[in-house]
């Protein structure tokens, strides 16, 4: 007889978390004041947290460890692109749109695709998955890579855009607050997903299909939702990362370190948290930079061995270490 998992109540929105989060936002809402001259680190790190928190969806509520998110950013930077330039389109596509709505159609053509991927990938289990989540992902780059209207490898560069509410695209600053417009409605999503019952159906699916099923829950049908919803904000993300690179290539975007590096973030930063995606953001984001700067070519192998110490001794991720040190603390009192 299958065992029915004991769906647990979320806990509530307690004060703890909700400022945690507030926090952490106010953090990066000065930073662009203190830090004017770091403002590409700043821009890719925010970009980088909305990723983390996007592939949290599904890898952390849904528990489905995917390997290939680097795809759904590119089809959010290429969709958005391809329609500011659409000479390299067919004919009836040759009208520029706008590139906040080549960003929705981005997002739109994401979570189709996520809905077939997921539909022919979630019959599979565990590592299987994972390795299907990286072919499928290869099959995207290869398409990129010899595809004449997707620039093949020489990719693609950014044209002029027009001005947002009267703003520049191309400016530092603007790209700034719109990577944290980004990371600000990733977090109000999560927090919604939480509080939701299809947060109560992934929480379920993630601990026992089996049991799941048992009490009348489709685990592929959340699996896909969580996967469409991931998806979607990756594009999202890919479009804000397109105008802050302005030109891109699929052996940069599509690559698999770019899949690699977001799970981790959010791995790291702890999974099934909401804050913790952002937490491994910005410490990878920061100790990639330190490493880099002061360690040089060993930058890569001192990265690797705090990836393997946080995995080895934090397998809950930075937020498990917090939660139980709060846990102890309130034993003790």
């Amino acid at each position: 007889m299958t065992a029915v998992p004991a769906i647990t109540r979320p806990r509530a929105l307690t004060f703890g978390n909700v400022w945690l989060s507030v926090g952490l936002l106010a953090v990066l809402l000065i930073y662009p004041f203190v830090f004017d001259k770091a403002m590409n680190f700043g821009i890719s790190t925010l970009l980088f947290a909305g990723f983390a928190m996007s592939w949290n969806i599904l890898g952390g509520w849904a528990g489905q460890t995917s390997l290939g998110h680097a795809a759904l950013l590119g089809v959010g930077a290429y969709t958005m692109t391809l329609l500011a330039t659409p000479e390299r389109l067919p004919a009836f596509l040759q009208s520029p749109l706008a590139p906040w709505w080549g960003a929705l159609i981005g997002m739109v053509l994401a979570a189709l695709l996520a809905a077939v991927w997921g539909g022919l990938t979630f019959r599979l289990q565990g590592s299987y998955f994972v390795l299907s989540t990286i072919a499928v992902a290869l099959v995207i780059r290869l398409v990129a890579i010899n595809s004449d209207w997707t620039g093949g490898a020489e990719g693609l560069f950014m044209p002029d855009l027009p001005r947002l509410f009267g703003l520049d695209l191309f400016d530092r600053q603007v790209e700034y607050w719109l990577a944290f417009g980004f990371v600000v409605l990733t977090v109000l999503i999560t927090h919604l997903i939480r509080r939701s019952r299809m947060g109560y159906a992934l929480q379920a699916v993630r601990e026992d299909e089996d049991g799941a099923r048992a009490l009348g829950i489709d685990p592929t049908r959340m699996k896909v939702l969580a996967f469409m919803l991931s998806a979607a904000l990756t594009a999202l993300g890919g479009s804000l990362y397109a105008i802050y690179l302005q030109a891109f290539e699929p052996h940069t975007l599509l690559e698999l370190p770019i899949s690699v590096q977001i799970a981790l973030m959010a791995i790291i930063g702890g999974r099934t948290t909401i804050q913790g995606p952002l937490i491994g953001a910005v410490l990878l984001s920061v100790f990639g930079e330190v490493f880099r700067n002061v360690f040089s070519s060993a930058n890569l192998l001192i990265y690797g061995v705090l990836i393997l110490l946080v995995t080895l001794f934090a397998p809950a991720g930075i937020m498990g270490l917090f939660q139980r040190a709060g846990r102890k603390l309130g034993t003790a009192r």
